[in-house]
């Protein structure tokens, strides 16, 4: 189990703790001493971080906040445990609640997970346990959502480590009754987003079938997905809702975090589960999930099948029982902390305020990537919410930009070609490195200031072919944290955050135009 230590001097440091508690993708196993994702435990002042849609790597602020927190742990830490461990969760809890407008709502309860891929998996297991028919679980393809959340909606181990340390086998079921999976394309062939109208009409088709064959459906409404995208809509989900009332679920993949409370409350409202992480646009450190309960979500027994990925102080006290393991993952409530300290930041902003300067970015940002050869920006359905009752906010406002790499052809009737895969990855690698003593790159002024400069997107999405080359796109992304750089009296400004959005764009141009 992660974290079982007995004497005050061999507590872990903030830094270990931060890199503990989730499945392997939360390992430093990169060169640089950084998980998967690029991200290091410790605040890199010098990498602008524009990859939201992925991750973060933590900020000082969050890494003092989370440093105070693990002293605190430490100091309370005896021969039976931490004895301020359950307290905090509860703290971080209702704090939480607070920051996303729930702390008066009667009966809207958290739970901890260690990931949003977490999040689906108790979604999941909860849901089955309380049904007495089995469970299909109904989403969008995990190409926009994550790679373990199909495994995870099934009841499979999604990765070979759980969240509390155990060894598993990937893919191997976790209890006896699984939950199968169907899925609706949400772009087609070429990478274009496909209508909501055509999505909305697959998934009524799914849920209708899964149905009639007797068994009982969990519905996830994705909001939005990693490239920005809202399926099915929030009026089909709802039509479902009424459609197949006591047959359906829905479970909201809020994982991105890019909906304002209003909605979150909003969707609550509607019966629906929601998850959410701290770690995307609210630019905590990685694996911070949550899972948002509506008054009339299962209860009873939490499944034993979730052993091994959640423990008691995670869950609210309403809805402990005598199976869960009492034991403490330390590197969740940390990395909450972290993501928390984001969020006051942002939640502190006037909202008209953020709105405005959101819209800025995406006005700026979008007329870059539509007027420069080396970029096609990929078309995005609008952010429609219809029907909740919900304002216009800043979560109207697309905060994801994703957008293919061209160079140069000689074919007269292709004057421009898309890379490759590769040849994307391979930019995406050398954004985050200073190239300054690169001599194989094109040298001059403009180059060389841009090779030192250090920059973090979004990982690579795969998005169908162009000119029968299969291809992948990245994302720029707008968060909270460079919201509130912007806004905040302490940070640089909004024209600082959008120079840096641009200069991001002048370096891919520039090691873009490498390859022609």
């Amino acid at each position: 189990m992660p974290n079982s230590v007995k004497k005050h001097k061999e507590f872990p440091s903030t830094a270990q703790l931060l890199t503990e508690g989730g499945d392997d993708r939360i390992r430093l196993d990169r060169p640089g001493g950084v998980n998967k994702y690029g991200c290091s435990p410790y605040p890199d002042d010098n990498l602008i971080a524009l990859g939201s849609s992925t991750a973060t790597t933590i900020s000082a602020a969050g890494f003092a906040a989370a440093e105070v927190l693990r002293d605190k742990l430490a100091s309370a830490q005896n021969e039976y445990g931490i004895s301020c461990y359950p307290e905090q969760y509860e703290r971080l809890r209702q704090e939480l609640k607070a920051l996303c407008g729930v702390a008066g709502s009667s009966g809207i309860d958290v739970v901890f997970a260690a990931s949003g891929t977490d999040a689906h998996l108790i979604a999941a297991q909860l849901i089955d346990h309380a049904a007495a028919a089995p469970l299909c679980a109904v989403m969008v393809d995990t190409a926009e959502t994550g790679s373990g959340v199909a495994a995870a909606l099934a009841g499979r181990h999604f990765s070979s480590r759980t969240a509390l340390g155990a060894t598993v086998i990937e893919n191997a079921p976790l209890a006896e009754r699984g939950v199968a999976v169907r899925v609706a394309a949400i772009r087609d062939a070429n990478g274009y987003p496909r209508s909501a109208e055509a999505i909305d009409s697959d998934i009524t088709a799914l849920v209708a079938s899964v149905i009639a064959g007797g068994q009982r459906v969990l519905l996830t409404l994705t909001d939005v997905s990693k490239t920005g995208l809202i399926a099915p809509s929030p009026a089909c989900a709802a039509r479902l809702q009424q459609m197949y009332a006591g047959r359906l679920s829905v479970l909201v993949d809020a994982c991105q975090c890019r909906i304002a409370p209003a909605t979150l409350r909003a969707y609550l409202d509607c019966g629906y589960m929601v998850a959410i992480t701290g770690s995307k646009f609210m630019t905590g450190p990685s694996f911070a999930g949550a899972l948002f309960l509506p008054p009339d979500a299962p209860r009873g027994d939490i499944p034993l099948s979730l052993l091994n990925y959640s423990a008691r102080a995670e869950w609210p006290e309403s809805k402990q029982n005598g199976d869960l393991n009492d034991v403490a993952n330390c590197g969740l409530l940390l990395r909450w902390e972290a993501a928390l300290t984001e969020m006051r930041a942002f939640y502190a902003l006037p909202e008209w305020r953020v709105q405005a300067f959101m819209q800025k970015c995406a006005d700026v940002i979008s007329h870059r990537l539509q007027n420069d050869d080396t970029f096609q920006l990929l078309p995005a359905q609008p952010l429609n919410r219809y029907p909740l009752p919900v304002e216009a906010s800043w979560d109207t406002v697309p905060s994801i930009f994703s957008f293919l790499l061209y160079r140069c052809s000689s074919t007269p009737h292709h004057p421009r070609v898309p890379l490759s895969r590769e040849e994307t990855a391979r930019i995406y690698f050398q954004l985050q490195r200073d190239m300054s003593a690169d001599k194989t790159l094109p040298q001059g002024d403009v180059s060389a200031e841009l090779a030192v400069r250090r920059f973090q997107l979004g990982q690579p999405v795969l998005c169908g072919s162009g000119h029968d080359i299969p291809v992948s796109a990245l994302r720029l992304c707008v968060s909270a944290r460079m919201v509130a750089a912007a806004l905040s009296p302490s940070g640089i400004g909004e024209s600082g955050v959008i120079a840096q959005a641009l200069a991001a764009l002048d370096k891919i141009a520039w090691l873009t135009g490498d390859l022609r």
